[in-house]
């Protein structure tokens, strides 16, 4: 998804309908399964006619009779299935009193980023730690320096990080220069560390995913670096210590179980 395009999706989704009318909250057995036929059909020829080229990725059943949750990218939305309301916002159960599109949204969020491949990522640390987060990072941010600094720690820690590159100051800045020329490096694990210890490293250009990176961020909701992304589609705005870490992503795994 180009840059552009994260952008008219934002701001549509910003300015859609809200509210559903008639729509009655009626269980439905098979709750947030796939959705086929005719129903999906319109559901997709209605997106394409709000966002040209914009690829649904995925459309289920709610608790809801009649609402569908529709996947686009990391990004959840709710329509009806004659395709004409679209619905932003949380799905609350007030019996359970639990946000039921938070951790949808998470699903998608994790679903989303997996997609874009740990090829196109610069990843710390070996397949079978025992968690793995992804950290959207600006190589001039004072935090994610030290976060980088610490990278030790983490992985002693059993923690994996995985890097999308988001230089803050936009596409052309020198973060954003330096996030390029660290992708063309012959090492691009080395150049990295060095361009985070402050060292200058030799600029380079070629094909990269940091474009894709900075959009799938905007997507996501990256507002400042760094910007954690836990295995559950939860997010960590800025820096948290190894250990504090280890201990957060214990009791996220320990509540999945549950």
């Amino acid at each position: 998804m180009s840059m552009k395009r994260s952008l008219i999706l934002t701001t549509v989704l910003s300015l859609a309908l809200l509210v559903v009318a008639g729509t009655s909250a009626v269980a439905q057995p098979a709750a947030y399964g796939e959705v086929t036929g005719d129903a999906a059909k319109r559901i997709r020829a209605s997106v394409e006619k709000l966002i040209p080229g914009m690829t649904v990725d995925s459309i289920r059943t709610t608790p809801i009779a009649g609402l569908y949750e529709v996947a686009l990218g990391p990004r959840l939305v709710y329509m009806t299935d004659n395709g004409r309301f679209l619905v932003q916002g949380s799905i609350i159960d007030v019996e359970k009193k639990e946000n039921i599109t938070e951790a949808r949204a998470g699903v998608a969020r994790m679903r989303a980023i997996d997609a874009l491949g740990e090829d196109q990522m610069l990843v710390f640390g070996p397949k079978n730690a025992p968690h793995t987060v992804t950290v959207f990072t600006d190589i001039d941010c004072g935090y994610c320096r030290k976060l980088h600094g610490e990278m030790a720690k983490y992985n002693d820690a059993g923690i994996r990080v995985r890097y999308l590159f988001f230089p803050r100051a936009g596409e052309g800045s020198d973060a954003y220069k330096k996030a390029v020329s660290v992708w063309c490096a012959g090492d691009r694990k080395q150049a990295l560390t060095d361009a985070k210890a402050g060292k200058d490293i030799p600029a380079k250009t070629c094909p990269n995913p940091v474009d894709e990176h900075m959009t799938m961020g905007e997507l996501v909701g990256v507002s400042g670096t760094p910007f954690m992304v836990l295995p559950d589609g939860g997010d960590l705005p800025g820096y948290v210590p190894a250990e504090r870490l280890k201990r957060i992503l214990a009791e996220h795994a320990a509540s999945a179980k549950n």
